[in-house]
């Protein structure tokens, strides 16, 4: 168990180690044993974060051209669920001079480009690669053994853990995948999730997509599956980030964004807010409360709007004023607004909002400018 700690939001918070890390622990425990011949009890790493990581050597087995062992996977207090799975390395005596790493069971493959791993390789990505063939050459030095030995790493419940992630819709069948840039897991990791929205762009610019749908989550996504007019194009789940999600697409070159999500956070946009985590800012009855005002709204609306708990609350009250119209034509122009000071105009981009409780609430200009064109482009 790795006793490192950080402190978020008041709550101190255990960090743990990466799938890669566990990777080259047991990939170097393995080197050991195999070269030593004898079995032994813990195996320690540097990351590339700067932090040792220690943890106990797990089901050893020696023969005389190989050795294998686990490490036990420690996301530490993040919700992940490769917590306490077991990564397996296999270490076997190989023909030459090079170290060749690979995946084995419960490993996934790569099956469409812009993956950090080309098609038909193992899922295990390149800081990791890098990990497993340092430690592994470390042990070898040591021992002054300079012949060629293959690496296999597995993970024997890998498949069924990865349909639990976003492994499938990214491109990686069969298993999980060896990842980690640093190392070490911080709890609640915002650049976690920035790293899955970039792997996704990045995927999609490499299979050429121009067009795509930016959504914050799962209510977007059910949206899109009924809007056949949008959901023609590749979308990704962008969480909270719409402004780092648009700098992520601006730097791949896409020509054209849509973004679509519920009334409840792109309202958000209106008053310029990229990033629509409540934490971060709640200003939703604030701008509704502000375009009702501009569409003439009377002070007793102003004040229910300003007490209202929820965005369908708020549409309510606009709605019995008979404003609603205007105040939403109102935030999605604002939107626009925003969006493109964002984007500083690197490619067209609207915004698409609903509301589970009223359906869809209105398309920006730009957006509808978008819109027309594809249907133009597809007859």
């Amino acid at each position: 168990m790795l006793d490192r700690y950080i402190t978020k939001n008041g709550k101190s918070l255990r960090l743990g180690f990466t799938t890669g890390s566990c990777a080259a622990l047991a990939a170097k425990a393995a080197t050991q044993m195999l070269l030593t011949k004898n079995p032994i009890a813990s195996v320690s790493i540097q990351t590339p974060k700067g932090i040792e990581v220690e943890a106990k050597v797990l089901e050893p087995a020696i023969s005389l051209k190989s050795a294998k062992c686990a490490i036990k996977k420690d996301a530490g207090d993040d919700p992940d669920v490769t917590h306490e799975m077991l990564v397996f390395a296999e270490v076997a005596l190989d023909e030459g001079s090079q170290i060749t790493i690979t995946g084995g069971e419960g490993v996934g493959t790569v099956t469409r480009k812009g993956l950090d791993q080309p098609v038909g390789a193992s899922a295990i990505n390149r800081i990791p690669r890098q990990m497993i063939a340092q430690e592994v050459l470390s042990v070898c030095n040591l021992n002054n053994f300079d012949g060629g030995l293959l690496v296999t790493i597995s993970i024997p419940n890998g498949e069924q853990i990865a349909a639990k992630t976003f492994n499938p819709q990214l491109g990686i069948e069969g298993g999980i995948s060896i990842i980690g840039t640093s190392g070490i897991v911080e709890p609640m990791s915002t650049q976690a999730i920035l790293d899955t929205i970039e792997t996704g762009m990045k995927m999609l610019h490499a299979e050429g997509a121009k067009q795509i749908v930016l959504t914050p989550g799962n209510y977007g996504t059910h949206f899109l599956l009924h809007n056949s007019e949008i959901a023609i194009r590749p979308a990704v789940k962008i969480s909270n980030f719409v402004g780092e999600s648009l700098d992520m697409a601006a730097l791949y070159g896409f020509e054209e964004i849509l973004v679509v999500g519920h009334v409840g956070k792109l309202i958000k946009l209106s008053c310029g807010v990229m990033d629509t985590h409540s934490k971060t800012a709640d200003c939703r009855m604030e701008a509704f409360a502000l375009q009702a005002a501009l569409a003439g709204g009377s002070v007793e609306l102003l004040n229910r709007i300003l007490n209202c708990v929820t965005a369908d609350d708020a549409i309510e009250a606009i709605s019995k004023e008979d404003l609603q119209d205007q105040v939403m034509q109102g935030a999605l122009d604002a939107a626009d607004k925003y969006l493109r000071r964002r984007t500083q105009d690197a490619f067209p981009v609207g915004v698409v909002m609903f509301s589970n409780q009223h359906g869809n609430l209105g398309v920006s200009a730009n957006a509808e400018r978008i819109l027309e064109g594809w249907r133009r482009r597809n007859g």
